[in-house]
């Protein structure tokens, strides 16, 4: 039986307790500096379970402070709790773990007790999501006292708030939950060997792992508060509907709550009742959570119930060890209500909610179009769509089965009635695009041209490979989203899992270029391929805004990205090509889409309030005219497959770059197997979207585990379209300069591509130059440049008056054209130096900072010395580690002006950076640089000297 210090009892029992086994050596030793130490002996064994959400003891505690004596050797196990690639290492030792992969897999470190130090796990982002603890030395004894609590009373008896009768008196039960709740053996509620921590005979359970799905409310009888603090142990689901009520009984006022942390231990919550004395109380447990997962492929949540045990008050605050602390929990809300699954296209074009005065369409759906997986508008205003039957698993050379169709609405009733199959047999393909005579294929690991036949609409020859080199390792992080930017590139998009290196058949490796997480760009006429942006996770969106800026969609980190030329983002995992990158740029977004800070995959099926989820598809900034609301014109669409729902973020400049904020999601599927993974307005301003459709919703190298039978097209419309049929093909060339004037997007990206495949005259030119100069629209200016530029209708001379321009767009726009074959005349870069000591846009500083990292280093000196001096510049999201990035290189070079340099600058870490890259560089030179930047630093006054002479002393060493 529990024994408890009673109410007019005077017992005091002390309870030795530790969070670990803590292994003594029997020997005792001697002053560690008196004899040698044996690495083989292990004074102090500490074993954690590793998870995304932090370090777990056994006793539950959430990254617990480990504490060892001086001199003792001590030993950290891990045990990988999922899934998940997690290490452990210590900061100050610079010790780490080998990698752990799968659950249940263990690992270790063992060192010396020397300081304190900070362990945590090394792979990335999973330190800032919460898993680093501290390790303590302390003298004498570690194990820490705990003073025995007091039952509470009620009419001179005390209350039955261990269960301890074996019986649910003073107590009320409603629902099912708790009608059987007591349990006195674990396996009763738990299938799994799990530690619980329950005292005494009986413990409280509204579910484990066996009856979870039940709901009820326990509540007991009201009773005085005798003591200013009282504990109870929980444990169980971290979610808004399985938690512990304090309820004043006199107003029915809940004045605290705690839930479980989403684990099996039961731990102690203390509650600082002073304010309540004398008062009458009572304690509520509730379960209204049946954990029932609406998503097939997607296991119940057996943690979505409580446990709970010994309401106990104390005359002043307890100390545990293993307390759980509101910080370390992250509380859920319910699940989400999936309204519907598996619907027809009819059925599910019903179970759709959208805003006032918009409509959706079934444009097609199975048997007529089947995994649909990427898709593109061409300038008649057809659908091209790719058919991805190979996916997941490419097939053996020769023998793919994927295919690309053409649809076409020949009456304007939102019907594709008309349909034909251009081309079969192609192979893990992943994107497309149509434009420069033929359709472009990414297939990895190949970059697919198939010429085409406009008059019949066939392949006017066999497909061609541009690039090879693509990798395959993760088959849904490979190259995808085709898109014609507005400088006449082809630009796409790559996962951070899949390895690739790329260059033309046959080309070595030094002709090559390698990457993972990236936007990257192709030429078509001069057939050069570049790395445009490096980072992020897994993008499977692209667009462009009115001032030709593109934009990304990512899944599992924050979810948008501006993408600047040469920038480098922060990364899903793996390092970034450039070791000496030290930090990169993060999300533009004021929000994320999922809830709670448990990780992105904590919230999948709860964040409907957020926005549904981590999971993002497709990208589309609309631009398709005056006939949608104003509120919906440059602002970013994109799916939500977790939420089944089309999130809209809205675009604000901010500083050199944007703050992407949330707006109200636009469309709701209400339907679990809804997977658009694009969309696209067309000639009228409406939006074709293509829905995946399948009940899996994450990727899987099996390919049983998705249905091969399903996809649908919808096309969504508002009130004010109008249906038009076009055919930019057989406009003439003034007729598409034209076009650049047009209110819808659609048409000034079709005339564009068009001009550049005729190659320009002197006529288009003279039309899109009186544009550049004499329209007061500076984006229809923009066009008029990029249409130029895609043409080869501007000369640097052209180009450098724009320096001059009063828009600070034309001429951010103008730096980045100048430089876009690397390289500049002198009388170009003098501008350039001008304009770094001068221009007032953050704007046009970030493009400079930009287009130096096209240039050769030794070309970049004066501009960069110019803009590190930039003070307004020193909290901008994206001028501070372009600068960088563009710095780094100089190092190399002369080493001794770019310390100099540095110490001018006025952005924040630049002269860290630069003294840590100078360190790495680890010559006679550079350490004689460091030295005597050091003797200059010891005269300055400035604020920030002595850290960074720290800094140079830790890397001097």
């Amino acid at each position: 039986m529990k024994k408890y210090r009673l109410f007019n009892t005077v017992s005091i029992v002390l309870l030795i307790a530790s969070f670990f086994c803590a292994c003594r050596s029997e020997k005792k030793r001697e002053s560690a500096q008196l004899q040698a130490r044996d690495s083989t002996s292990i004074d102090r064994e500490y074993e954690l379970e590793a998870r995304m959400l932090g370090y777990f003891a056994p006793d539950g505690t959430r990254n617990p402070t480990l504490r060892a004596n001086k001199g003792d050797r001590v030993r950290i196990t891990i045990t990988n709790g999922e899934t998940m690639t997690h290490d452990v290492a210590l900061e100050k030792l610079g010790i780490k773990s080998t990698t752990l992969l799968e659950t249940g897999s263990r690992t270790s470190i063992s060192f010396w007790a020397e300081s304190d130090d900070t362990y945590y796990c090394t792979v990335p982002g999973h330190r800032a999501a919460g898993m680093v603890g501290e390790f303590k030395i302390v003298e004498g004894d570690i194990s820490l006292p705990v003073i025995a609590g007091i039952v509470p009373m009620k009419e001179g008896k005390p209350l039955n708030v261990g269960f301890e009768r074996g019986n649910l008196s003073d107590w009320k039960v409603e629902g099912e939950a708790f009608k059987d709740a007591l349990f006195n053996r674990l396996s009763l509620v738990y299938k799994e060997d799990t530690q619980i921590n329950f005292d005494g005979d009986f413990f409280l359970s509204s579910g484990g792992s066996t009856n979870y799905k039940l709901k009820g409310t326990l509540t007991s009888v009201p009773f005085e508060v005798s003591h200013p603090f009282a504990s109870f142990r929980v444990s169980g689901g971290a979610l808004a509907d399985t938690r512990v009520e304090i309820v004043e009984a006199k107003t029915n006022r809940i004045i605290f709550k705690s839930t479980g942390q989403g684990r099996p231990t039961m731990q102690p919550v203390v509650v600082d009742l002073t304010d309540h004395m004398n008062e009458n109380i009572f304690v509520r447990i509730i379960d209204k959570e049946t954990g029932t997962s609406p998503i097939p492929y997607i296991q119940d949540d057996t943690w979505a119930h409580i446990n709970f045990d010994d309401f106990l008050f104390y005359p002043s605050r307890p100390s545990f060890p293993n307390e759980l602390f509101q910080k370390d929990i992250s509380i859920l809300p319910p699940l989400d209500p999936v309204l519907h699954s598996g619907l027809s296209g009819k059925e599910a074009v019903k179970a759709m909610t959208l805003p006032d005065g918009f409509k959706i369409t079934l444009a097609a759906a199975e048997p007529d179009i089947v995994r649909p997986i990427s898709f593109t508008i061409d300038a008649r205003g057809r659908l091209w769509v790719l058919e991805g039957h190979t996916y997941p698993v490419p097939a053996e050379e020769g023998k793919g089965r994927d295919r690309i169709l053409i649809f076409e609405d020949t009456n304007g009733d939102g019907t594709l009635d008309k349909r034909k199959i251009f081309i079969e047999g192609l192979n893990m393909a992943s994107g497309i695009e149509v434009g420069m005579g033929g359709v472009w294929v990414g297939a990895a690991p190949y970059l697919l041209f198939i010429p085409w036949d406009r008059e019949n609409d066939k392949p006017a020859g066999p497909p061609e490979t541009v690039l090879d080199g693509w990798g395959l390792d993760d088959t849904h992080e490979v190259l995808n989203n085709l898109r014609w930017g507005p400088d006449g590139w082809l630009y796409g998009v790559h996962g951070v899992f899949t390895h690739s290196n790329v260059g033309k058949p046959g080309a070595i490796d030094d002709e090559r270029t390698k990457l993972n997480a990236a936007v990257w760009r192709y030429h078509p006429i001069r057939q050069e391929f570049e790395v445009f942006s490096e980072g992020t996770s897994n993008p499977w969106g692209l667009d462009f805004n009115d001032y030709g800026h593109p934009f990304i969609t990512v899944c599992v980190i924050p979810h948008m990205f501006h993408i600047i030329q040469g920038a480098r983002y922060q990364r899903q995992g793996g390092e970034h090509f450039n070791p000496y990158t030290y930090d990169d740029i993060k999300s533009i977004g004021d929000h994320v889409h999922w809830s709670g800070n448990r990780g992105p995959h904590a919230g999948n099926f709860r964040s409907a309030a957020a926005g549904g989820g981590h999971a993002h598809a497709g990208a589309m900034i609309y631009l398709g005219g005056d006939s949608w609301p104003r509120e919906y014109h440059n602002t970013i669409f994109m799916n939500n497959i977790n939420g089944s729902k089309l999130n809209n973020d809205k675009l604000i400049r901010s500083g050199s770059g944007y703050i992407a904020s949330h707006k109200k999601d636009f469309l709701e599927m209400n339907d679990s197997w809804s997977q658009w993974l694009n969309f696209k307005y067309d000639p009228s301003g409406s939006v074709f979207a293509i829905d995946w459709y399948d009940q899996n919703q994450c990727h899987s190298p099996n390919p049983e585990v998705h249905d091969k039978t399903l996809g649908r097209i919808f096309k969504i419309t508002h009130k004010n379209d109008i249906w038009v049929q076009v055919n930019l093909y057989k406009a003439s060339d003034m007729e598409l300069v034209n076009y650049q004037l047009h209110e819808n997007e659609w048409y000034v990206r079709q005339a564009r591509i068009i001009l550049q495949e005729r190659g320009g005259s002197p006529e288009v030119h003279e039309g899109l130059k009186k544009i550049l100069a004499d329209h007061p629209d500076v984006i229809r200016k923009l066009r008029a440049l990029w249409a130029l530029h895609a043409t080869n209708g501007l000369s640097e001379n052209g180009l450098r008056d724009l320096l001059q321009n009063s828009d600070e767009y034309v001429r951010s726009w103008a730096v980045q054209l100048l430089t876009e074959d690397k390289n500049v005349t002198a009388a170009t870069m003098e501008q350039f130096v001008q304009l770094a000591k001068k221009d007032t846009s953050a704007l046009v500083r970030l493009y400079l900072t930009s287009a130096m990292m096209r240039l050769d280093p030794e070309h970049r000196w004066e501009v960069l010395e110019a803009l590190v001096q930039r003070p307004e510049d020193d909290v901008d999201h994206n001028l501070p580690l372009m600068l960088w990035y563009a710095s780094e290189a100089l190092v190399t070079l002369d080493t001794d002006r770019a310390l100099k340099m540095a110490e001018k600058a006025k952005i924040p870490k630049h002269l860290s950076y630069t003294i840590q890259r100078a360190s790495a560089l680890n010559t006679a030179n550079s350490k004689k640089s460091l030295r005597d930047l050091k003797k200059r630093l010891l005269k300055s006054t400035s604020a920030e000297k002595d850290s960074v002479l720290i800094l140079i002393d830790s890397l001097l060493k």
